[in-house]
Order: C-alpha cells, then structure tokens, then sequence
C-alpha cells in the first residue's frame, strides 16, 4: 500500500511538472518576451590572451609591473585593492625598498597600541590597500575579485576599458527611441545595461610612462591592468598549475604501474 501511494505521489509530481514545464514553453513561443535594448546591442567581451591562460600559464612579471602602474595611475583614485597587501607585491618583482616607498604613499587609520585612538599613519608594507573614500553617487566596485566575480572576467575588464563609444549606435536609437544615454551616463556596449556612470578611464594613449619602455598604449594599458587584477584575483595561479600537473602526472605513472601490475599478476591466469 505504501508504494502505491509513493508511486501515486511521484507520478502527481512528475505530472505536475511535466504541465508547468509546458504551460511555460507554450507562453514563450506564443508570447516571447520582447526585445529591450540591452539584450539587442548588448556584446560579448572581445577575445583577450594572457600568459597565464591555460594549465601551462604563467604570470609575465613585466607586464604585471605594468598593469600595476596602470591600477596606481589611473584606477586607485575609485577602486580599493582591499585583499591585497602592499608586501604581496613582492610576488611581482618588486623589492623590499620599493615596497617600502609605495606603502608610504598611502594613509593608514591605524590603532595606537598605546592609547587604543585610531590615528592616521604612513602606511607599511604588511597593511592591505586602504579603502577609497568616494565623494560621487554609488561606490565603485572593489577590484581585488573582479576577474573572478565577472563572466569572462579579465576580457570582460579589458573589453569595458576599450569599448566607450562616444555616440550610441544610429540602429539603436532608431529601433528603441527611448534608450537614449542619460546625462552624466556614458555609452559602452560591453556594460550589462549599456550605459556605465564611470566615465572612460583611458580616454588616450600615454596616461602611464611605463618602465621597461613598453608605449603605453590604450589597447596596452587595458591589457596589462586585465592581467593585474587576473593575479589580484588569483596571486597562487602558479603554484596552483603546479601542483595539478605534479598530480595528473603522479596519476598517469599510478594507471601504468596498476595495468602493469596487472598484467604481470594475471597473465598466467588468462585462458582458464
């Protein structure tokens, strides 16, 4: 009795389902939702190789020393690095003296030790990135997860930078009339709703004199941040493709060894 009644529950479940399932499919291909500008003119993020793609990635020093400069120069006057330590830019070829003099630079509200008041200091290399006291509307994003919190995240990072496009489409303000940017709005594709309040960060080439010599294009300087903020997201990247390979290469000597022992084991037993 207990599992006829079970079946019966399943089988009103399962019919349940079946009939939402259908009254859904039949509403979208009767009444399909309409069409919004986002959805229309929205675009995917352009196509960006690093070298840290793939299992064999590895982080070019340079260019993260690069794309540093880029973030120090032009993006820390909004976006805070709050995961990141000013002694994690070791990792990136930076010495102990030159950390050293970027701590410095910023203002730390630290404790005294002493008086347990909060006072403002230079800061050291163990302290994180300070948060940025934003005085506009909103508070930009934390850029410490941002490759890792976005779809695509580092092509999405450099295809933001380099998709501003001063007028909106001709074909979109025709077919959707009422999507016109809104003042203080600027037009980027790239962006979810297609209209960004950030303004464009790299509005030319040369904002950064980069080091090594690199010409501080904007196409370059997107790309190089893009991979900053990839090693902000995942500084173990490395050691992470390691450690797999050491693994799938530890695996694949074990599958021999077994088959062979197997072989070994068994091959007098075959045929009785």
């Amino acid at each position: 009795m207990i599992r006829i009644f079970s079946l019966a529950v399943g089988a009103f479940f399962s019919l349940a389902l079946l009939l939402a399932f259908g009254t859904g499919a039949y509403s979208y291909i009767t009444e399909p939702p309409a069409k919004t500008a986002e959805k229309v003119f929205h675009k995917y993020p352009k196509a960006l190789s690093l070298p840290s793609d793939g299992i064999f990635g590895k982080y070019d020093e340079a260019q993260l020393q690069r794309g540093y400069a880029v973030y120090a120069n032009v993006c820390a006057a909004c976006h805070s690095l709050s995961q990141v330590s000013y002694r994690d830019l070791a990792a990136i070829g930076y010495n102990e003296a030159e950390i050293k003099a970027i701590a410095a630079k910023a203002t730390i509200a630290a404790k005294d030790p002493l008086t347990g008041e909060v006072k403002d200091r230079p800061g050291i290399p163990s302290d994180k990135f300070p948060p940025v006291v934003y005085a506009g509307k909103g508070s930009p994003p934390d850029l410490s997860l941002i490759t890792k919190a976005r779809a695509d995240g580092p092509a999405y990072v450099y295809s933001l930078l380099t998709g501003y496009e001063a007028q909106q489409p001709e074909a979109l303000l025709k077919q959707f009339p009422d999507a016109k940017t809104p003042d203080g709005m600027h037009y980027n594709p790239y962006f979810h709703s297609l209209n960004i309040a950030m303004a464009d960060p790299i509005p030319s080439d040369g904002l950064v004199t980069y080091s090594d010599g690199t010409e501080a294009t904007k196409d370059q300087m997107a790309k190089d941040v893009s991979a900053f903020l990839v090693w902000t997201a995942e500084p173990n990247l490395e050691q992470r493709h390691q450690t797999g390979l050491m693994w799938m290469g530890f695996l694949l000597f074990a599958t021999i060894l077994a088959y062979m022992s197997y072989r070994n084991i068994w091959a007098d037993k075959k045929g009785h």
